[in-house]
């Protein structure tokens, strides 16, 4: 059986979950990024339970299908772009419609409805967000980031980076705070 969490983001949720699944003697397949797969079924005491705890901690339960689309489709974008040595080399579109076996016109039409932003919108927020950790790190310099997030230049990077931040990549590298915004918000 497959539960969906909302808001859940990171490495830290993912643990935060597994305990709330062991206080209530739930067995776990697997526990991934905004998904549960659990070894047989959950009474609905455990669900209320489950609902209960992880709202301590900001995360949701979710039941309704279109937000479950949603949520699998943020947590795709954000193991995508957050957490994967390197992002894919096909279209994102088929690349997220493969990944959750849905047509991606229906996932792009869903989404855009629910989030009021288009998926390739949100695409490029996180990117521009793992731009900004990146930076911070001091790690890479500005053409091996945008090599490693496929932009076509180091203009292309700047360009989009300063359209959404108002700032240049490099002032930004200058400040040298941390202006990460939390996934759970974008």
């Amino acid at each position: 059986m497959f539960l969906y969490i909302k808001y859940m983001v990171s490495l830290r949720c993912k643990m935060v979950v597994k305990e709330e699944l062991k206080k209530l003697g739930l067995h776990y397949v697997n526990v991934d990024l905004g998904t549960i797969e659990i070894l047989g079924d959950i009474t609905n005491f455990q669900r209320n339970a489950l609902r209960k705890n992880l709202k301590r901690y900001g995360l949701e339960l979710l039941d309704d299908k279109r937000k479950i689309i949603i949520e699998k489709i943020k947590s795709v974008i954000t193991e995508m772009v957050h957490y994967s040595d390197e992002l894919p080399k096909m279209n994102y579109s088929d690349y997220i419609s493969e990944k959750l076996g849905y047509d991606y016109t229906y996932l792009a039409n869903t989404f855009s409805e629910v989030k009021g932003i288009t998926i390739q919108q949100f695409i490029i927020l996180h990117k521009i967000e793992r731009i900004k950790e990146l930076l911070l790190y001091d790690e890479l310099n500005l053409t091996e980031i945008s090599y490693l997030l496929h932009y076509s230049s180091v203009s292309h990077l700047s360009n989009q980076f300063k359209k959404i931040t108002g700032l240049t990549p490099s002032y930004y590298k200058k400040l040298k705070k941390k202006r990460l915004k939390n996934l759970e918000d974008l």
